[in-house]
């Protein structure tokens, strides 16, 4: 039997990457990231691929917009899942 995965509230992911809560939550509004669960109490849980994909989005803001990102990832997962 494995262990269940690894799964980060905000507070570590705030304190891995060095972003704002703020920041973290417009990324999850604007559905840049996404939680894979829920607390009882409602906290967010991310898994690890979160920190990849937050890393791309540093990376791409240097020349594009929130609301560019995300149509790029937008495009990119339609492609995913129709191969």
């Amino acid at each position: 039997m494995s262990a269940p995965p690894k799964l980060y509230k905000v507070g570590e992911i705030m304190r891995h990457t060095k972003l704002s809560r703020q920041t973290i939550h417009n990324y999850t509004m604007l559905g840049l990231i996404t939680p894979v669960e829920r607390t009882e109490s409602g906290h967010r849980l991310y898994d690890e691929k979160v920190f990849d994909r937050i890393k791309k989005i540093e990376m791409m803001k240097i020349h594009r917009t929130l609301q560019e990102i995300k149509e790029t990832f937008d495009a990119e997962d339609a492609a995913a899942s129709q191969a």
